[in-house]
């Protein structure tokens, strides 16, 4: 026979149970809200990654296992801790002669997640040279010497890949425009680099854009975060961390790498897209799923956008649209409705538009095809 104290116990325990459930499931709910999610296109997987960040191990304000935990609540596939090389403000708090020591405690609070953690460091040199990230590095001690030359053939060395911070950087530019300097030439010369930041925290570079465009270098967008994520960007308002896409043949860090060095990479910032035609055109293709309701002179397409971006189009197609204007939104993971003035019933169709809110250059969008069938 259960006694009086089991039988009070059991519907305190029971709601207990609840409560935690609940607030499990809020969490998590939470958690998958302000997840970045953009789809995989032909051929390869889309890699969600910050390369550009920072703890207590230099001027940051977070231990290292933070970074991993506000990584995972925005969905990323990939951080690298790049706290910086000669610049440690908080010495005599926090000695550490280990300049892998930050990398190492994010990697270990990473086990058993899918979050793909990256060695690095930020090289930390006035103009003319300026701040550079070294990531994919063997040994980020072997970095922290005197010439700045030698700083960057030990990371090519170490077979790590290097791109210029924030070039635009009004503390080193304070015009804001970045310029390629007799260093800069250098490094390229010796291909001791070979990625640009175009957009770091929250400023753009449409000259930083075209450097890369120039030379070949891939494109980075970073966050450079230093305190916590949700001080810089409000997820309850919609904004979110820029990030890099990484467009790899699998989730690995040699294929991410090896994408990287082949430039397949794009950024998102704020409701902005910019890349290259080659892989923004799928990109937003794989985006948009398409149904067809009803027949007539007046066909209704049901756009589904299965992406964060709310991607602004304006209609290059041959037919107009009966309740939408030449330019038009399709909001994020919603279904929008176009009524396709085709003026007699076919079979299939194509619709095109250009991306309003996607650059392949500073004045320059993609246009994608959707075949309604």
């Amino acid at each position: 026979m259960e006694s009086y104290l089991t039988k009070s116990l059991i519907p305190i325990l029971l709601a207990g149970s609840c409560l935690l459930s609940t607030y499990s499931q809020s969490v998590t709910s939470v958690e998958n809200s302000r997840a970045i999610e953009f789809p995989d296109i032909p051929g390869y997987v889309s890699l969600k990654c910050d390369l550009h960040m920072h703890t207590v191990f230099s001027d940051g304000s977070l231990w290292p296992d933070i970074r991993v935990r506000e990584a995972l609540m925005d969905g990323l596939d990939a951080i690298c801790i790049t706290d910086h090389l000669e610049y440690q403000p908080k010495r005599k708090d926090l000695p550490h002669p280990d300049r892998n020591r930050g990398y190492e405690l994010a990697l270990e609070s990473a086990k058993g997640t899918a979050l793909m953690v990256i060695p690095g460091a930020e090289i930390t040199r006035s103009m003319p040279t300026g701040h550079f990230n070294a990531i994919f590095v063997k040994d980020a001690n072997r970095l922290n010497q005197e010439d700045a030359l030698e700083v960057f053939r030990e990371a090519r060395n170490q077979g790590a890949l290097v791109f210029w911070n924030h070039p635009h950087w009004t503390s080193q530019k304070p015009d804001g425009v970045a310029e390629l300097t007799e260093m800069h030439l250098t490094l390229l010369e010796e291909e001791l680099f070979a990625g640009i930041e175009i957009y770091n925290d929250e400023t753009y570079s449409d000259e930083a854009l075209e450097i890369a465009r120039e030379h070949q270098l891939f494109l980075m967008g970073n966050s450079d975060v230093h305190g916590p994520i949700d001080w810089s960007y409000d997820v309850s308002k919609g904004e979110h961390r820029p990030v890099t896409l990484v467009f790899a043949t699998e989730k690995s860090i040699p294929a991410m790498q090896k994408a990287m060095e082949e430039r397949r990479t794009a950024v998102w910032f704020e409701n902005t897209l910019v890349g290259d035609a080659e892989y923004l055109v799928p990109l937003v293709e794989q985006s948009l799923e398409l149904s067809r309701t009803g027949e007539g002179p007046i066909a209704r397409v049901d756009i589904y956008n299965h992406s964060d971006a709310d991607y602004i189009l304006e209609n290059l197609s041959a037919y107009t649209f009966h309740n939408q204007p030449g330019i038009f939104i399709l909001k994020a993971h919603q279904k929008t409705p176009v009524w396709v003035k085709t003026r007699e019933t076919l079979d299939s169709f194509d619709l095109r538009f250009r991306v309003l809110n996607a650059f392949t250059a500073p004045d320059t969008h993609p246009e994608i095809k959707l075949v309604v069938e």
